[in-house]
């Protein structure tokens, strides 16, 4: 029996005899042997089964701080990998090699849930990221690898559009110690134009994972001059963002660069990205950060109280800590919302490559 093909239990029969995925909201109706635009969900023997279940298309060991996640044991290190595919169709993809593959040669790695968890622990991995391409539409392996995980005591992170209807969306986020979601824009014209979605789905997930889930939750928006750079909807979005989910909440403002299908589209100047922050405190949220550029200022973490570094970072290399032991301003007591150790950890800013096969992992 071919253990990377599993059922799955998110779908259901129409009259006419194809299944619809209720995974997501594209809400594919597939005939016998048709797969959903996700490409691993896949109409078979009268049942929509995940054709990739413990396959990746490669494992690697990165600073948490490039899901991006600032508040969320900084300094440590998480092992990262992903599959075959994805729901939604963004013209700007940066890992469209995976995201957008159709070849399940792509998926070159294997490792069941169990196993992926001992590694993490080989590599002291204090986390897993599902990222790459959207873990949604793997949900069961990425389900079954954070119970796993569980056992070991490492933490599992979702990298997310949270492009998912609510009875997944709920299975899904409740098992994750932590979240960023892509934030892609705050127009429905961008969803629909230029990522192939909508966006009231997304702002459904967002609240969901706030009010009603106790996963640690940060955001990131791509910043694409002329698309989603304005300051009418910076404005618009990082208000959005205090009023439904706090001020808390961080927001990362990255830099663009041209790729898959917007080659033509220039890279985000770093000017963008600070006006963006510049807009996201002057609306009243305390933790904006701008990413893929070298900027000190923009990429630490300031204390919302009296306005002091709290942790310095350039790009993924951590400086300054100005934490105490209980993850508070050292200046002025104020709690940091997070989840934070008593000192950062050290792994840095390197990357490294694994390969996971046999008993024991190695690198490549």
């Amino acid at each position: 029996m071919d253990r990377t093909v599993v059922s799955t239990s998110y779908w259901h029969r129409h009259e006419d005899g194809r299944l619809q995925c209720d995974v997501c909201p594209r809400h594919c109706r597939l005939r016998e042997g048709q797969r959903g635009l996700c490409y691993v969900r896949q109409h078979l023997d009268g049942e929509i089964r995940l054709v990739s279940y413990g396959r990746s298309s490669g494992f690697c060991v990165d600073p948490i701080e490039k899901k991006p996640l600032n508040h969320f044991y900084p300094g440590s290190s998480v092992l990262s990998f992903g599959t075959a595919g994805c729901n939604l169709a963004c013209k700007f993809c940066q890992n469209w090699d995976m995201s957008k593959s159709r070849e399940m040669d792509t998926l070159a790695d294997t490792a069941m849930p169990d196993r992926l968890a001992e590694v993490a622990v080989e590599l002291a991995c204090r986390s897993i990221a599902f990222t790459y391409n959207d873990p949604i539409i793997f949900l069961e392996y990425a389900l079954d690898v954070a119970a796993a995980c569980r056992e070991q005591n490492v933490r599992t992170v979702a990298v997310t559009a949270g492009y998912v209807d609510p009875l997944p969306r709920a299975a899904f986020f409740t098992a994750m110690d932590a979240a960023n979601v892509d934030l892609k824009a705050f127009t429905e014209r961008f969803y629909h134009r230029i990522c192939g979605g909508h966006l009231a789905p997304v702002l459904e997930t967002l609240e969901f994972i706030k009010q009603e889930t106790d996963t640690w939750l940060e955001l990131t928006t791509l910043l694409i001059p002329g698309e989603n750079d304005s300051d009418a909807e910076l404005d618009a979005m990082t208000g959005w963002v205090v009023e439904h989910l706090g001020p808390d909440v961080p927001m990362h403002f990255t830099a663009f660069h041209p790729d898959w299908k917007m080659r033509d589209v220039a890279s985000t100047p770093a000017e963008t990205l600070q006006r963006a922050r510049r807009i996201a405190r002057g609306n009243g949220v305390h933790f904006a950060y701008t990413g893929n550029v070298h900027d000190s200022t923009g990429g630490s973490t300031w204390c919302p109280g009296c306005d002091a570094l709290l942790i310095e970072r350039d790009w993924y290399q951590l400086g300054y800590w100005g934490l105490d032991g209980r993850g508070c301003c050292k200046a002025c007591g104020t709690t940091v919302p997070g989840r934070f150790d008593a000192a950062p950890g050290q792994f840095g800013p390197r990357r490294m490559p694994v390969r996971i096969s046999g008993p024991s992992s190695r690198q490549s």
